[in-house]
């Protein structure tokens, strides 16, 4: 679905008048499992997806659907509890339109999480990585469509969408609290079913440490329309095949309960630095 301007300030207008003067500055997305931080925003404003306009509504399990505005270290927040999925019926413009909708609000910075398999045969299930690039062949892009250049460039480089000094503050925030980081390359699949053994054994041959289905689309966009971009995956279980186990979406909201205490530290001392 092609969206027009019109529409991203349709919603941000309607957005804004819930908020008054406040003006986000930062945008947190929150994967499987881990939208409880959420509930930690002080000074709370809540805005649902079904009350705005043009925003599509999460049917994931873990993904409530509604926006949290707020401060946050003494940051000023926008909290995204839940995010929407290709495999949930959606294409990528609509996964990632309230990213757009949120730079328009004043957001200049996004923190992305996930829940994710892990490739790497050295990485184990509820280590952290950090996020330094991503792989994505399905041919589909959140910016296919008519061009809107009030957002960014047509053909945007993508050289450091995470970028690199979010990253190396994460990495010394990380080594402050004791917290082992990985770090790696996130792979883009879009489920539902998850991959098979021989489909992970190409993912780890092309160079990915983990595999997801979320994440890559808000990623693009948010470059493109110039936020800089910090990204973590918690590696919720082994991949398929490395383990003689059949995976399950309980193990992914399980291990994000399980780390809900070291990913709450790393992720607001991050915010502190930002």
């Amino acid at each position: 679905m092609d969206f027009t301007l019109m529409q991203y300030i349709e919603s941000a207008t309607a957005i804004r008048a819930s908020l008054g003067s406040f003006a986000p500055e930062i945008l947190l997305i929150l994967g499987s499992g881990l939208s409880w931080l959420g509930d930690t925003v002080e000074d709370p404003v809540k805005v649902h997806f079904a009350d705005i306009p043009h925003f599509r509504r999460p049917t994931a399990p873990g993904h409530p659907g509604r926006l949290i505005f707020g401060t946050l270290q003494g940051r000023r927040v926008a909290v995204m509890q839940g995010r929407l999925h290709r495999y949930e019926g959606y294409d990528f413009a609509e996964i990632a339109f309230p990213v757009r909708v949120l730079r328009l609000l004043g957001a200049e910075k996004l923190i992305v999480t996930n829940a994710a398999g892990a490739v790497n045969l050295d990485f184990q299930a509820g280590d952290l990585m950090l996020i330094t690039d991503h792989i994505k062949l399905i041919g589909d892009s959140p910016l296919r469509g008519p061009d809107l250049p009030e957002f960014g460039p047509r053909f945007p480089d993508a050289t450091h969408l995470y970028d690199p000094d979010l990253c190396q503050a994460a990495r010394d925030v990380a080594a402050e609290l004791e917290i082992p980081l990985r770090e790696g390359v996130y792979m883009y699949m879009p489920g539902p079913q998850y991959e098979t053994p021989a489909e992970i054994r190409a993912i780890r041959s092309l160079g990915a440490d983990a595999v997801g289905m979320s994440t890559v689309p808000e990623v693009i966009t948010a470059a493109h329309c110039g936020m800089r971009v910090l990204g973590f995956t918690l590696l919720s279980n082994m991949a398929a095949g490395i383990l003689d186990q059949p995976l399950s979406e309980q193990e992914v909201l399980d291990a994000g309960e399980a780390c809900r205490e070291k990913f709450s530290r790393l992720v607001l001392r991050c915010l502190e630095r930002m």
